[in-house]
């Protein structure tokens, strides 16, 4: 564990931001799914953040005895070591022999040919409560191949760091995508666990299928908790600051701006070489960013890492002014957004009133009632306290 996760750790301790007891996630739960396992034939989809105590979910399984079958690996692989997009190879973990499938590339959903070889699947990801967060879309896929081949599907359940808000617009069917799937805000407030059970009961999968469903919960968790992450999620989510931005920051992957991919900070600045801003940061190759964005050219930015405070980005939200900034400076007109724009926000609006001049928020005030439809819609799903 680096020393940004520990020092705030002990910070969000300090301050009395987590629970006076600590929140049991639910692959620490073993008593209430180890039963469920027994003499069954286990697949497991999960990636580093899959972890009982300080033992990753896969190595934990294999020594309790479990008849591990497959692991599925989703986006970055399952140890955590490929770049985002990157394609995934099938093969064999050297630590355990487990045979590894990939469910991030060309084959997103497990084959009927894994499925037959399974009774059960366990589900062990960390989310970070983003639409277009690719674990939800690897979720949804292992959902759908529960479905089809009458396999039980088990959420080990995790906090949701920006579990404490709701906002952004929901998805336009037009704009679905692996980065965007469901009609749901781009900030959701919900659990994995708590998504699959929405995915389920509102007949989000193909013919409205059902997949045979077991969450197991947090314990002392709400949906007001500050949940510091013991583990980085991805290689580009260092740390909580990163995770509070990315929710108005990743939309800049849809321009030619970077969010600091291939730094020591991603998603805690942005920049571009003709900006005008003071900040200056060089994109370089790095295992986690093998070829990011403006990769080895000066840019000139704003440095996100300290200021607005953290309390300041709870209550703006998702906050489109750095976007719109970036797009009034560079002054490119459309040129500015690529197609993978209206994949990210989800709906086609928010480019037309930029362009059109309006400011964050005034884009705001038209996503807000879908805001407060869905925070009634998702009710009944809910597993933790709001």
């Amino acid at each position: 564990m680096n020393r940004i996760w520990i020092f705030t750790l002990l910070f969000f301790c300090w301050i009395g931001g987590l629970n006076a007891e600590p929140v049991v996630v639910g692959a620490e739960r073993t008593e209430q799914y180890l039963p469920l396992l027994k003499g069954k034939r286990v697949g497991v989809l999960t990636n580093p953040t899959g972890r009982i105590g300080e033992t990753h979910l896969v190595d934990s399984l294999v020594a309790l005895g479990v008849d591990l079958q497959i692991v599925f690996a989703p986006e970055h692989g399952f140890r955590g070591d490929a770049d985002a997009g990157e394609q995934i190879a099938n093969g064999r973990d050297a630590r355990t022999g487990v045979p590894i499938v990939s469910v991030y590339g060309a084959n997103k959903q497990p084959g009927a040919e894994y499925m037959a070889k399974l009774d059960v699947v366990l589900f062990d990801i960390q989310d970070v409560g983003l639409r277009y967060y690719t674990y939800l879309s690897s979720l949804h896929y292992l959902m759908q191949a529960c479905a089809a081949s009458g396999v039980r599907l088990i959420v080990l359940d995790r906090p949701n760091p920006n579990g404490f808000y709701v906002d952004g617009p929901i998805l336009d069917p037009q704009y679905r995508s692996f980065v965007g799937m469901h009609p749901i805000p781009v900030v959701h407030g919900m659990t994995l666990g708590e998504l699959a059970r929405m995915i389920n009961g509102e007949g989000w999968l193909d013919e409205a299928q059902r997949c045979k469903l077991t969450v197991i919960p947090c314990l002392h968790y709400t949906h007001q908790t500050r949940y510091a992450l013991p583990v980085k999620p991805s290689p580009n989510l260092p740390n909580l600051r990163s995770i509070y931005l990315y929710p108005s920051l990743c939309y800049f992957e849809g321009t030619p701006v970077s969010v600091g991919r291939g730094t020591d900070f991603p998603f805690q600045c942005y920049g571009h070489p003709a900006l005008q801003d003071s900040f200056r940061f060089t994109p370089h190759a790095t295992a986690g960013a093998k070829n990011p964005p403006l990769r080895d050219q000066a840019c000139r930015g704003v440095d996100l890492r300290e200021l607005p405070s953290n309390e300041t980005l709870w209550q703006e939200g998702v906050n489109l002014s750095y976007v719109i900034a970036c797009y009034r400076q560079l002054q490119m007109g459309d040129a500015f957004f690529t197609p993978m724009f209206e994949k990210l926000i989800g709906v086609g609006y928010v480019r037309q009133m930029i362009e059109q001049g309006a400011d964050a928020s005034q884009i705001k005030t038209r996503w807000s009632e879908d805001v407060e439809r869905f925070r009634k819609e998702r009710k009944p799903y809910l597993l933790y306290e709001e």
